[in-house]
């Protein structure tokens, strides 16, 4: 459990995209949120983890420590199913150690070009994590959005990463079409802030 003395949260990331998602999310709580930009002197994390969860986990832990910190940390994969599970942890990497968003885009959908659209089945999973100042994991949680992976990118002003590719299940539109209300409504990150919230929280 997180306890309600706590006042200040930093989330683990420098995408900016992210954070206001995350924070979005979490004003619930009405704490005080910042993220990896409020501290430009901080040391990057590892993420050698095979998972999203072990890779929570290690970000949670390590800027915990170096912050003396409450820290949130989430680690998002996107699995293909005819990929056999790919990009999975991989995902901000899928085209290289140095890729880009636009160059991850085009690999995957280079992968899928003869994959008939019934089988272009596909889901975001996002692991979330919450250590203390101390670097000890207190809290986990995860959530999850079914979808598929549409042959062109969407022309939405929403989203970032591979949200314009990504067509939501429940609601057949991709992920850089849907309003910030919608995508928290159904989008794995929301569905595993609120699963977070429910358990975590004093």
């Amino acid at each position: 459990m997180v306890p309600s003395a706590v006042t200040t949260l930093v989330l683990a990331t420098g995408n900016q995209h992210k954070a206001r998602e995350l924070a979005a999310l979490l004003s619930p709580l009405r704490l005080r949120l910042v993220s990896l930009l409020d501290f430009p002197a901080v040391r990057p994390v590892a993420e050698s983890g095979m998972t999203p969860a072990e890779n929570a986990r290690q970000k949670a832990c390590g800027y915990a420590r170096q912050l003396a910190q409450w820290v949130l940390a989430d680690d998002t994969a996107l699995h293909v199913d005819a990929l056999c599970g790919a990009p999975g942890v991989r995902s901000a990497r899928y085209a290289g150690p140095h890729a880009t968003m636009a160059e991850n885009r085009a690999k995957l959908l280079a992968e899928l070009a003869d994959v008939p659209d019934p089988h272009r089945t596909a889901r975001f999973v996002c692991h979330l994590a919450v250590a203390n100042p101390a670097g000890q994991i207190v809290a986990e949680a995860a959530g999850v959005c079914p979808g598929q992976i549409r042959r062109t990118p969407a022309t939405g002003v929403y989203g970032f990463g591979y949200d314009a590719l990504f067509e939501v299940s429940a609601c057949g539109q991709t992920l850089a079409e849907l309003a910030p209300d919608m995508t928290a409504a159904v989008g794995h990150r929301g569905h595993a802030i609120r699963a977070l919230l429910e358990q975590a929280w004093e």
